[in-house]
């Protein structure tokens, strides 16, 4: 399941990238200007956010990959990245609905709906080392592991 959010981020990377790319040649072919701006400065922006948006992307799809290889959940830095990338599938997902239309919104939900899937699925296991008795020291409350010692009630005041 890592595998296929991983295939599915990489290639929303590169075509995030080509189509950022494929928006700053148009513009920097039609030589106009939004409201005064520079349109080489456009374009080259729009270039830039498709190489920055690309990598993003991909780093995300290297860290699913990086799951499905070791098949431990992420960690970390790998994990603030999935959360961080589903948080963008979610805003994309909203804007994609009233700007692109309904197809757009749900390839958005889906790959979110994957990361979160990837994210809960690689859950914290107890694994079998854990599951046997430890012996148990004072701060547990005895030598057998037998849980915390019991409250006592303090000790009642005297009177001199």
């Amino acid at each position: 399941m890592a595998a296929v959010v991983a295939v599915v981020l990489f290639a929303e990377a590169l075509g995030v990238a080509a189509l950022n790319w494929f928006l700053g040649i148009v513009v920097d072919r039609q030589d106009m200007s939004l409201a005064g701006l520079d349109p080489d400065m456009m374009s080259t922006s729009s270039k830039i956010g498709g190489v920055v948006f690309g990598l993003y992307f991909a780093l995300c799809g290297l860290v699913a990959l990086l799951v499905a290889l070791r098949g431990r959940p992420p960690a970390g830095l790998g994990r603030v990245l999935l959360i961080s990338a589903a948080v963008v599938h979610g805003l994309l997902g909203a804007f994609a609905w009233g700007l692109v239309g309904p197809p757009a919104f749900l390839f958005m939900v889906v790959v979110l709906a994957l990361i979160v899937l990837l994210l809960m699925s690689y859950d914290r296991q107890v694994g079998a080392g854990d599951a046997e008795p430890r012996d148990a020291g004072p701060q547990d409350g005895g030598p057998k592991g037998e849980g915390p010692a019991p409250v006592t009630p303090p000790a009642a005041p005297t009177t001199p």
